[in-house]
């Protein structure tokens, strides 16, 4: 005989309360497969539930585009910086009387005579009104209009008789210029120019003589890379510097340069404008990947995101208490967010952001040997960034930076503390946010390297006896989400073997208690 379930005392408060626990637990034991699929890295997550590592495969694609395109991008600046740096060395030995290849020191060359400073001056105006017959480059004046500017800086008025250690003199200054175009150099007027009394100099109120110049150029060797010519305009500038009165005038020789693009170039040769165009595809993939891998890591931030407030929900439900920061945090992937960061920086963050997500900094890796190789892996990995940051961005103002093979032997004299001075020392300090970055990088190379990733290869000798020793006996800090997942079974997942993946190689079960679950 059948007993109605209502005339049961408490019967409707029991059977609602057996529904409650079964339905906490069913939602328990959906959560627990949810949070443990969630911490699976890639390659547990396909042995589980053959969910392929599309953004795993995606990163690692993106990596080698963007390096590819970081390569390229440094090989092209290296053929300006060459450009570049023989120009200069070619305007000094056009332009500079007697110079011997080799700056005196912070100047290239000086003189001792007035006949000197004479010659050396004139000097200068007749080759800049012959260049085009005397230079070996593909220079020309900027413009018909343009010229060579010469102003001299002096004293206003005074005299001076030494024998007699009398000295009278107005200490306030005054500039006077002229401009010598090029047509005005052919003909009469330059005679008539050149003898005027603008070039009677009066060496004892002389400070300084300043002659400038604009050049253009156009730089054909990119065309031997399978690159279009970029135009170049060179800002020469020479200073005849006179300041000390000590008997010895300082030529200094300045040249600055605009890489500008040419306005109208004809190239006859198809393989070069089918090269450009296949950078451009190739640039449009990296543009395409990174927008894609941007897609990807912000779905799982948010997917994480919901699956932390399940979690916090039916903690507070079961267990009456809040979850702690600490967990609440292990849902936060600091991968994702470092992927996010390198995709908007697009090419600087992009070859930095598996380095600094890699954890080469965990002291409890299982032996030293692995330890020490995945450091030196992951400690080669910034040295690369490092490196590759050095060559683009420094390379056309310190002579150290100008190729990749020079930039890593520099960066690995620094490490090893030589060459210190020079290297803070040779930076060109034409612009102050050149010079600034150029002191971040240097600091942040030599600090990160000698002070922290030195002494933690080191450290991670020394200590991994002791640290793997002590978790193996104690074990590690078990949190709330530690102890929720300890007990769960993983049996419902798949047990096959056989992987056509090589990353997805089985771990030794005898890993998992080493090993942290995020």
């Amino acid at each position: 005989m059948e007993i109605p379930l209502k005339s049961l005392p408490g019967g409707r408060a029991a059977s609602g309360n057996m529904m409650t626990q079964s339905d906490l637990d069913l939602k328990e034991t959906a959560l627990k497969e949810d949070l443990k699929f969630y911490f699976m890295n890639p390659c547990e997550k396909y042995r589980a539930r053959r969910q392929i590592p599309w953004k795993l495969a995606l990163q690692i694609l993106k990596i080698l585009m963007v390096t590819t395109q970081l390569v390229f991008f440094g090989l092209s600046n290296q053929l300006v910086v060459s450009f570049k740096e023989e120009n200069t060395i070619a305007f000094k030995h056009l332009f500079l009387k007697g110079y011997s290849g080799t700056d005196e020191d912070d100047y290239s060359c000086s003189i001792y005579t007035q006949q000197d400073a004479y010659d050396s001056i004139f000097y200068v105006i007749n080759q800049y009104r012959h260049l085009k017959n005397i230079s070996l480059g593909t220079l020309g004046y900027e413009h018909e209009e343009s010229g060579l500017k010469i102003c001299k800086q002096q004293y206003k008025r005074g005299t001076m008789l030494p024998s007699n250690d009398t000295l009278n003199i107005d200490v306030s200054t005054e500039t006077e210029c002229i401009l010598l175009k090029p047509k005005e150099l052919t003909g009469k007027k330059a005679e008539l120019k050149l003898n005027s009394s603008f070039f009677n100099l009066e060496f004892y109120r002389l400070i300084q003589l300043e002659i400038s110049f604009k050049l253009k150029g156009i730089a054909l060797q990119t065309i031997h890379a399978r690159e279009l010519p970029d135009c170049y305009a060179f800002q020469n500038t020479i200073t005849f510097n006179n300041r000390a009165h000590s008997g010895k005038i300082k030529i200094y020789f300045d040249s600055d340069t605009d890489i500008q693009e040419c306005k109208d170039w004809h190239i006859f040769n198809s393989v070069l404008q089918k090269n450009t165009q296949y950078i451009l595809v190739f640039d449009g993939f990296v543009i395409l990947s990174c927008l894609a891998s941007l897609i990807l890591c912000t779905r799982s931030i948010i997917l994480a995101w919901r699956l932390q407030k399940r979690f916090v929900t039916f903690f507070l439900e079961k267990y009456k208490r809040c979850v702690c920061y600490a967990d609440r945090l292990e849902f936060l992937n600091g991968w994702y967010v470092l992927v996010i960061i390198s995709d908007v920086m697009t090419i600087i963050g992009s070859i930095l952001k598996m380095e600094i997500k890699a954890k080469v900094l965990i002291l409890t890796m299982q032996a030293s040997l692995p330890k020490v190789l995945r450091f030196c892996c992951c400690a080669g990995m910034i040295y690369l960034g490092y490196t590759f940051c050095g060559w683009i961005v420094l390379g056309p103002y310190h002579e150290k930076f100008e190729d990749l093979n020079t930039v890593a032997e520099c960066l690995f004299s620094l490490v090893n503390g030589d060459d210190m001075f020079a290297t803070f020392a040779q930076i060109q300090q034409k612009s102050s946010l050149v010079w600034m970055f150029s002191r971040l990088y240097l600091y942040s190379f030599i600090s990160l390297f000698i002070y922290m990733i030195l002494s933690l290869f080191i450290a991670l000798i020394t200590d991994s006896y002791d640290t793997i020793k002590k978790y193996q006996q104690s074990g590690f800090p078990v949190t709330d989400l530690h102890e929720f997942l300890k007990d769960h079974s993983s049996a419902g997942y798949r047990k096959d073997r056989t992987f056509p993946f090589i990353c997805c190689c089985r771990r030794q079960e005898s890993d998992d208690n080493l090993i942290l679950i995020n």
